[in-house]
């Protein structure tokens, strides 16, 4: 077959052909009387065999040694090929991130465009002090594209940094909940933990609550704990059995015993906390330490119920849940009495 006919065939384009020839890569075996190449069915097969490699990434240089060199092996250059597409990819899906950075704040003019690639610049760099600057000298509220915040929340391991990007965050206008969710979905629990953080900071938008609802049965006690405190304190009952389980448990007990007091406040809920409360005091396997919990968090519930509750616990047979019970059975009796006299006069 003649250079054209190959061309058509193969979908290499004669330039290519002529070039491969011109390299030894694929020279055809036989010229006709008008000295125009003349390509075998064998000189077609090699054609086929180098764009297969080609596919495959190889240089020209690495084809003619694989077809040439019996002794050439393909796994050490695969493994080259690999790291070196993967490193490939990772650039590229750094550029998309980038542009998806910079198309999110609708950049009227090339100075917006520079300065959003300034922030990100100032946010990749290895020094913890100047990328908490960047945040805190950062655009004004509104222009700094929330989704890069919140991608860099995620990836921030320095709790002063970390803060700095939350605060812009909750205060950029925009919404970077998309990029949190993915977060708190993360197999890694350090990237969830961040994200949560970061949901439960933010401003009560469409997507938080549902957010942070969503990893009240998370592995992880830590990420359970800010999500539930982060609910409870915006009046979500789901959150009431992981705050209990927080007291039980002592993480965060204070703080879930203050969210859980707060609810309480409905009446609708305040039976059901104390119910649970007393239930986890009843369980056999309780310990003095989550019973002196679960008292102490009595103190936080209203009403006359609680009361009852501690004034039987200060006969318990613990004698350290039965002292404080007695204590806090006086402090509640003393704020009945106050209120009392409160509205006497």
């Amino acid at each position: 077959m003649l250079i054209g006919e190959v061309a058509r065939r193969s979908g290499v384009s004669a330039r290519m052909l002529r070039h491969y020839d011109a390299l030894g890569l694929v020279r055809p075996t036989g010229r006709t009387t008008g000295g125009y190449r003349e390509y075998s069915a064998e000189d077609v097969r090699r054609i086929f065999h180098v764009e297969s490699l080609r596919s495959l990434g190889l240089s020209l240089k690495q084809i003619g040694r694989a077809l040439e060199d019996p002794a050439f092996t393909p796994a050490a250059l695969v493994s080259d090929l690999i790291r070196w597409t993967e490193d490939r990819l990772e650039r590229e899906r750094e550029l998309l991130e980038r542009l998806h950075a910079i198309d999110a704040s609708a950049p009227a003019g090339w100075q917006d465009v520079l300065r959003v690639v300034e922030l990100m610049q100032g946010l990749n760099s290895t020094s913890a002090a100047r990328r908490q600057q960047t945040v805190l000298a950062g655009p004004d509220s509104g222009s700094a594209p929330a989704e890069l915040l919140a991608g860099a929340v995620l990836t921030e391991s320095d709790p002063n940094v970390a803060g700095a990007l939350r605060w812009a965050l909750a205060r950029s206008g925009g919404d970077g909940m998309a990029t949190l969710a993915a977060g708190v979905r993360s197999q890694d629990v350090a990237v969830r933990r961040r994200a949560v953080i970061a949901i439960a900071g933010m401003p009560e938008a469409p997507g938080t609550t549902a957010a942070l609802a969503d990893v009240l049965a998370d592995p992880d006690a830590t990420v359970r704990g800010h999500a539930a405190l982060a609910l409870g304190r915006r009046g979500v009952s789901a959150a009431v059995p992981a705050l209990v389980r927080m007291v039980v448990e002592g993480l965060n007990d204070v703080d879930a015993a203050e969210v859980l007091g707060t609810l309480s406040q409905d009446p609708a809920r305040a039976d059901r906390i104390l119910t649970a409360l007393a239930d986890e005091l009843a369980r056999p396997t309780a310990d003095s330490a989550s019973r002196i919990r679960i008292t102490q968090a009595l103190l936080e519930l209203p009403g006359t119920t609680a009361r009852d509750t501690l004034r039987r616990l200060a006969h318990d047979d613990d004698p350290a849940v039965a002292l404080i019970a007695s204590a806090f059975s006086g402090v509640l009796d003393d704020r009945s009495r106050e209120a009392r006299e409160g509205e006497d006069g």
